[in-house]
């Protein structure tokens, strides 16, 4: 299976350069990555938003080495946050938030995440919206959800994502169902060992479908993150059973991916965020997108041969 080999990948400085240097990356790059500053980006969420869709925005970047970089990442949310009260449109967009940008790897880092990411957190709140904070590799986890309950005492609609394929994440959903969390499930896009997470597709899409039902009948607000058509159809089956309103719900794809469905469902009446990423540290998000489904890899292999 490819999917690992271009996960392990992604940890590589080696394949970062070589990746960086092809010919054809800033084409295939450009269909997952809405550009590399506020400028970029800010008229694609005002397209976006007049098209009915929401947006909920990532500042990519993570595996920092220093307390530097940490404050750099606050900045660069609290810098978007502020153009989107320019404009307008904090109803529309979220942001969505990876600790380990704000420090959750360095020494004290649970701490140093915390402090970082609460002036966000805060001044989302401010202009109407919120944020989510990502989940990542297994290890991080436990830091992850404390920091959650504890951003929630303050800020409620604070919401994290829960990943299918560990097997602890059934767990984390009840628990989550119950204090009335915002909650985005997704398949999982890191390389974790058998111990902790399932290893096959089938096992991943019925635990995905385990996890749906946990969260329709919780009394949280589910946040439903895949493209795949059968998935979908079951989160709205699963939804009507728990007599769930259309605003009480909602799907996420990622910005370049099944666009026409984003905009199918958003006509239907449904609740559809757009997963927008940006900025110029777009190398670890981007070979995920690759390992998530072979055609993306495909698609790249043939932009380096037509343009070398």
């Amino acid at each position: 299976m490819l999917g690992p080999v271009i996960l392990a990948a992604s940890r590589s400085d080696k394949m970062r350069r070589f990746v960086s240097a092809a010919p054809g990356t800033k084409q295939v790059v450009a269909r997952f990555i809405a550009g590399e500053t506020v400028d970029d980006v800010v008229p694609i969420v005002q397209e976006l938003s007049d098209r009915g869709l929401e947006v909920t925005l990532d500042v990519v970047g993570e595996d920092i080495t220093g307390v530097e970089q940490s404050y750099a990442a606050r900045d660069a949310y609290l810098e978007l946050i502020g153009r989107l009260k320019e404009l307008g449109l904090g109803e529309r967009a979220e942001m969505s938030v990876k600790l380990s940008m704000f420090g959750q790897s360095l020494e004290g880092g649970h701490e140093l995440a915390l402090a970082n990411v609460r002036p966000v957190v805060a001044a989302a709140a401010e202009i109407g919206t919120t944020v989510t904070l990502d989940a990542e590799d297994h290890t991080t986890l436990d830091s992850m959800f404390a920091i959650h309950e504890e951003l929630r005492k303050d800020f409620p609609q604070t919401g994290c994502v829960i990943q299918a394929y560990l097997f602890r994440t059934e767990d984390d959903a009840r628990r989550l169902a119950e204090n009335g969390s915002r909650v985005r499930i997704v398949k999982g896009a890191y390389k974790e060992p058998a111990s902790v997470a399932i290893q096959d597709k089938p096992g991943i899409d019925k635990a995905y479908v385990r996890i749906m039902k946990i969260l329709m009948d919780g009394e949280g607000y589910p946040m439903i993150g895949s493209h795949d058509p059968r998935l979908i159809s079951v989160g709205q089956e699963l939804a009507r059973r728990a007599g769930r309103k259309l605003d009480e719900y909602e799907f996420q794809m990622l910005y370049g991916i099944r666009s026409e469905e984003q905009h199918r469902l958003a006509a239907e009446g449904h609740r559809m965020r757009v997963y927008t990423a940006y900025g110029t540290d777009w190398y670890g998000y981007f070979m995920r997108r690759l390992a998530e489904k072979p055609a993306n890899l495909l698609f790249f292999v043939r932009s380096i041969l037509t343009k070398g």
